[in-house]
């Protein structure tokens, strides 16, 4: 990395705290302009993806742009990020998420702190956060791999698509989920029901950085010489 650490710190908190401020203020806005919850959520998806490709676009030359602790994990595990600072860009993430939801809610005249009671359980929704955040790390992984230029886009199109075609709208994020966790608006999640959020989004980061590493593996296309009996 070009940059030193605490910059790249300091970009991994910016960037959270920007989605996030977009993730629920976009919902609250959504929510206020109309009583349609497919509108709201369309509303809240079309921003979420743009700030994605901006921020992408913007703060990965810094700090390679993780704003997931999900991400950074795989990273980690991949050793292309040590695990110290690791542990400090995940501490960064959350710490930026949350100010991202006050930030969203001071926007919009509403308490600063707040505690959500929008209930997001059954194992429906843990599938999905399953799912979405395989397909994320996928996303990023063949991206890097075959269209490293592309990622923001990638990555934003994709986090559109989830919106839609998962039951839980794709939160795909552990600091996302506890950030939204103090939020009481239309993009919040009950407290209670972020752990199981969380477990769901490892499981899925695991299993897409396993099977990326297997569908990515370099093929030993070297041969040994036969030797035929008698011919030496």
């Amino acid at each position: 990395m070009a940059f030193d650490l605490n910059r790249r710190l300091t970009a991994e908190a910016l960037g959270t705290a920007i989605l996030v401020a977009t993730v629920v203020g976009s919902g609250i806005m959504a929510d206020r302009l109309s009583n349609d919850v497919a509108v709201s959520l369309l509303g809240n998806t079309i921003p979420t993806g743009a700030i994605l490709v901006v921020l992408i676009s913007t703060l990965g030359p810094i700090s390679g742009a993780h704003f997931n602790p999900a991400v950074t994990m795989v990273f980690a595990a991949r050793r292309e990020i040590e695990a110290t600072a690791a542990a400090l860009y995940a501490l960064a993430q959350v710490l930026g998420g949350i100010a991202g939801t006050l930030i969203a809610h001071a926007m919009f005249d509403l308490p600063l702190v707040q505690v959500s009671e929008t209930v997001r359980t059954g194992t429906g929704q843990w599938t999905a956060e399953t799912v979405a955040t395989f397909g994320l790390v996928l996303t990023i992984l063949t991206g890097l791999r075959f269209r490293a230029d592309a990622i923001p886009w990638l990555v934003g199109l994709y986090i559109t698509a989830a919106y839609w075609f998962t039951a839980s709208t794709s939160f795909a994020n552990p600091a996302v989920a506890v950030a939204r966790a103090f939020s009481k608006t239309f993009s919040g999640i009950r407290p209670a029901d972020v752990p199981a959020f969380v477990v769901a989004e490892i499981f899925g980061a695991l299993i897409a950085t396993a099977v990326v590493g297997w569908m990515l593996a370099e093929r030993n296309t070297s041969t040994s010489p036969i030797t035929v009996k008698g011919t030496e």
